[in-house]
């Protein structure tokens, strides 16, 4: 396809909704107007690309929603895209609507779909890092990592003052899949004395290692983040080894859930999703096809999909060294 036949671009959010989403829609709906390009807004994901769930957007309808969390295109997970038949009936609906390229906003999930689906139809997809897990690579973050870490941040400075009132040890668990970012970064900016993440916990017995250190002598409370993985066992299963190895611990566990996705975007998230809304369509225009929007060192960079789902982004070791200092 050449370049010049982009009349019309399709965009969705897919997979688990991030803050900073509906930033992004408004970027690129109102960039692709920019440059003369219609743009079509696709509900629910995948699943409404193959059931036609489709709207003509005018820059109207990415009014006032900057400062909205969750995303107006709505997400679901969708079975069927997963097999070749919903992918034909998903290509046929782009068709049929005239839509020449798709934008798609989404995680790890989302971009393994585009990937797949762009191979199997010769079809130019660019994607934007969606997810509060920070866990793509080739991007030093991703839309919504920022709110996510400061909703934990307040979370567990109001659980601190109820674990120092009661000498208690509080296990928070936060989420991240299998990757570990929310809970060190998190661990840093809270104060807390310990994370216990999945990309460590294959090394070393986290738990032993921060209890025998002997961290409740000069404190008496006590607070450690946990990765909800089943490498760490999430918040409960670390709980339910203290009780059984360290009984003398009066144990709580919060687990933070859903309240870390949702909120009105940090400045830093909604000025990230609107530099890479504009970076989606000028790849586009750009010939660029198959590859993820990401941000290093401050500049755009385009990374291929295959990267930035196949390789595991590596957790910066010297915040493990940070939290250890800094909890004593």
């Amino acid at each position: 396809m050449d370049m010049t036949t982009i009349k019309c671009i399709g965009i969705l959010t897919s997979g688990g909704d991030a803050p900073g989403m509906n930033a992004a829609v408004r970027a690129v709906t109102r960039c692709a107007i920019y440059n003369d390009i219609e743009v079509k807004g696709i509900y629910r994901g995948y699943k409404g690309l193959i059931t036609g769930e489709i709207e003509q957007f005018k820059t109207q309808n990415v009014s006032n929603i900057i400062q909205r969390g969750g995303t107006i295109l709505k997400t679901a997970r969708c079975q069927e895209f997963r097999t070749p038949e919903g992918r034909k009936q998903a290509y046929d609906k782009l068709k049929e609507e005239g839509i020449d390229a798709l934008v798609v906003i989404g995680g790890d999930g989302t971009l393994t779909g585009a990937r797949i689906f762009a191979q199997e139809f010769n079809y130019p997809i660019v994607g934007l890092p969606g997810t509060i897990d920070n866990d793509l690579f080739g991007t030093d973050v991703t839309i919504g990592y920022d709110t996510a870490l400061n909703t934990i941040m307040e979370c567990v400075d109001k659980i601190r003052d109820t674990a120092t009132s009661h000498d208690r040890l509080f296990f928070i668990e936060v989420m991240g899949r299998d990757a570990g970012f929310l809970a060190l970064n998190g661990a840093v900016a809270a104060g807390a004395e310990a994370a216990i993440i999945p990309e460590i916990a294959m090394e070393k017995d986290q738990l032993a290692e921060t209890i025998e250190s002997g961290f409740r002598k000069s404190k008496n409370s006590s607070i450690v983040l946990v990765a909800e993985s089943e490498v760490t066992g999430g918040a409960m299963g670390v709980a339910e080894r203290v009780k059984r190895e360290y009984p003398s611990f009066d144990v709580r566990v919060t687990i933070l859930g859903h309240l870390q996705r949702g909120g009105s975007p940090t400045a830093q998230d909604r000025i990230l999703a609107s530099r890479m809304g504009i970076a989606a369509i000028d790849a586009l225009l750009d010939d660029q096809r198959n590859v993820m929007i990401g941000i290093q060192n401050d500049q755009i960079v385009y990374v291929p999909f295959s990267k930035a789902i196949k390789n595991d982004k590596p957790i910066n070791r010297d915040l493990l060294d940070a939290v250890r200092i800094l909890s004593l």
